[in-house]
């Protein structure tokens, strides 16, 4: 029996990194979840204020370039664990993220995260593993539609993604050079062909990093970012609800 021909790779529907990836206006707040290790990776842990032991809804959060211990991210994790969730927040950076870097000179971006695609790629999955047996529910985009083809999560979500190709099939932000228009609506070609459940939601105006590294003093700036969380909340608790 001759082996089976290799499949031809995907092709690509977001774009590389940018200077857009680092632009970040650190919000406000005091973060309230803690720092854990699950299987070796630092992990951002907020749990349910109203029930901290409480499981039974668990939010996996694959953080942008800044990773899960920058202020922005800690205070949209702690956002859904107000609501009930147990959110954790994966460090596949290894405590050198982008946050570590900003304003770096000769700092750059793209050369910064090569080896990152590989060892993330590597440590993440037993991170999931051990997530999943633990909890038994259950620069992050490509996690997330690697998760949704499994059986065991029951809804996904990202805003302004990298480094997805076809293959890997929405909450897009207006303008964003890494995820532009032909491949936005490619990409919901792909869905409607697959028959997903889906919902995409755009912004006008709004730039690639808007549901985390917004300008808070800007109205319409913080509007899209606030509506963002609420929208993947939303999002989820309508999955939760359809999956009890």
């Amino acid at each position: 029996m001759s082996a089976p021909a290799p499949q031809a790779p995907s092709a690509p529907l977001t774009g590389p990194l940018g200077a857009c990836c680092t632009r970040t206006v650190p919000h406000s707040g005091v973060a309230r979840g803690a720092i854990e290790t699950i299987a070796g990776l630092a992990t951002y842990v907020s749990r349910p204020r109203a029930n901290p032991e409480d499981a039974s809804r668990v939010m996996v959060y694959f953080a942008d370039v800044f990773g899960p211990f920058y202020i922005n991210g800690q205070l949209a994790m702690d956002y859904w664990a107000e609501h009930g969730y147990l959110v954790l927040g994966v460090d596949y950076f290894e405590g050198d993220s982008a946050a570590h870097h900003k304003g770096e000179p000769g700092w750059d971006v793209d050369e910064w995260v090569v080896p990152f695609r590989t060892s993330a790629a590597r440590i993440t999955p037993p991170w999931i593993e051990a997530v999943r047996e633990r909890y038994r529910y259950c620069f992050g985009a490509p996690f997330v539609m690697d998760l949704l083809a499994t059986d065991w999560v029951t809804a996904g979500a990202f805003a302004h993604p990298a480094f997805l190709d076809e293959g890997h099939f929405l909450r897009p932000a207006e303008d964003d050079f890494t995820f532009p228009h032909a491949a936005r609506r490619r990409a919901e070609d792909i869905l409607v062909q697959r028959k997903a459940t889906y919902y995409i939601q755009i912004f006008g105006g709004a730039f690639h990093g808007f549901a985390t590294r917004p300008d808070p003093s800007l109205k319409a700036e913080r509007w899209a970012k606030e509506e963002s969380a609420g929208a993947v909340l939303r999002w989820f608790a309508h999955h939760a609800e359809s999956a009890e």
